[in-house]
């Protein structure tokens, strides 16, 4: 067996290479691409015998994704993806003085894959598909994460010298609004707005009842409001239409992400029994799918997978004292996906309502409830995907009618 540590950076690579009684045999900075990766081929190939198999290279890296892992995949080497914050309470084995250096640093994912890698996992083996709906899912989380941002930047601005505006608009990312605060981002040319031109704005956005609601917003348009000076209202107005401009970009981008992940999503091995899930449409589908991937030997039991997704609770015992507590280090893409799917899931499925409104009578908060819901809901994805069978409500929650029942 050989035992390489790789400490990654943007333009290459520090590895190091032990054999199994812990002797380093190799150090070696590689550059990022083709070249680097022949030389490490090389290095294998000298510190290896000609008849082993390339499943006796094990290396430990602190990523999961990009060419150079998917190389080494290819090449046949176990490849372990190393959790960042396990490397560096590891490091500390060695010394507490905070000394840091990137030989150093390869040294301690390769004495991991050597002594613990039964405690860690292998890269997993998702389908390219699969990676590529993670891509478009993840991309298009991002810009609707990147557009509230963008959006609570121009409340903030709007709310400093024009607080007519928040009044008068009620969704800030909509395109009448986008429109008009383009046209007029500040209160004397808001206020001169005429009514044809609101209710053009409005029918343009496909608003309902146009003409009331153009009148609303012309009469706050209009009121009276503290003012700002004319040189700080004038800045504040070239702020907002820039900020205006760039979410109507953000919400084009997300219209067009969109039609690319449900695409990608429908080709997926698995899209069927992830749509029959309650709750589930195509966008959250397709999270969940791109983040807990497609290998099927991935997750070894239900449980395992919840602890992935971090729907269920962690337990914290000391003496007699023991504490139940909700898991907050997880896969924050994977638990937006999943609580959205529990909230939609309660008019979706009686027996997801029914469980709901059990643990709130038990004294459960809301967010609670929806945690625990889907931590159910997680399990009972997990048994379809494992028997290749699309989500049926009767079987699903029969458990559960059987239990009232009796």
């Amino acid at each position: 067996m050989l035992f390489i540590g790789d400490d990654w950076a943007e333009d290459h690579h520090d590895v190091e290479l032990q054999d199994e009684a812990a002797r380093r045999l190799a150090r070696a900075r590689l550059p990022e691409g083709v070249t680097g990766i022949a030389r490490l081929h090389e290095l294998v190939a000298r510190h290896l015998s000609e008849d082993a198999e390339p499943d006796q290279v094990v290396i430990g890296i602190e990523t999961d994704r990009g060419p150079w892992v998917q190389a080494l995949i290819a090449a046949g080497y176990q490849v372990y993806a190393l959790n960042p914050l396990k490397v560096a309470r590891y490091r500390e084995q060695y010394g507490v003085s905070g000394a840091k250096s990137d030989v150093a640093d390869a040294h301690v994912p390769a004495e991991i894959v050597r002594k613990d890698r039964h405690q860690h996992r292998p890269v997993a083996g998702d389908s390219d598909q699969a990676a590529a709906v993670q891509v478009v899912a993840r991309s298009h989380q991002t810009l609707i994460w990147e557009r509230t941002r963008t959006i609570l930047r121009l409340r903030h601005a709007l709310r400093e010298y024009f607080p007519a505006a928040l009044e008068a608009f009620g969704d800030l990312a909509g395109a009448d609004t986008l429109e008009l605060l383009a046209r007029a981002s500040d209160p004397e040319s808001a206020a001169a707005l005429s009514r044809s031109q609101i209710m053009a704005a409005l029918k343009r956005a496909r608003r309902r009842d146009v003409e009331d609601k153009a009148a609303a917003i012309q009469a706050v348009l209009r009121g009276e409001y503290l003012r700002r000076p004319g040189p700080v209202t004038a800045a504040y107005a070239v702020v907002v239409r820039s900020l205006a401009a760039v979410i109507a970009t953000l919400n084009a981008e997300i219209k067009n992400l969109e039609e690319q992940v449900k695409e990608c999503f429908g080709q997926a091995r698995d899209a069927e029994i992830y749509l029959s899930q309650p709750g589930m449409g195509q966008i959250v589908g397709a999270r969940a799918l791109g983040e807990f991937g497609d290998d099927e030997t991935r997750y070894a039991s239900a449980k395992n997978r919840k602890n992935y997704a971090g729907t269920s609770p962690i337990t914290k015992q000391s003496g007699k004292k023991k504490t139940v507590l909700a898991r907050f280090i997880r896969n924050r893409r994977l638990a937006d996906a999943l609580h959205q799917q529990a909230f939609s899931a309660l008019k979706a499925s009686p027996g997801a309502r029914a469980y709901y409104d059990e643990l709130r009578e038990r004294g459960e908060g809301h967010h609670a409830a929806l945690r625990k819901l889907s931590n159910r809901l997680v399990g009972i994805l997990h048994g379809c995907l494992k028997d290749g069978t699309p989500y049926d409500e009767a079987v699903a929650w029969s458990h559960r009618t059987e239990k009232i029942a009796a």
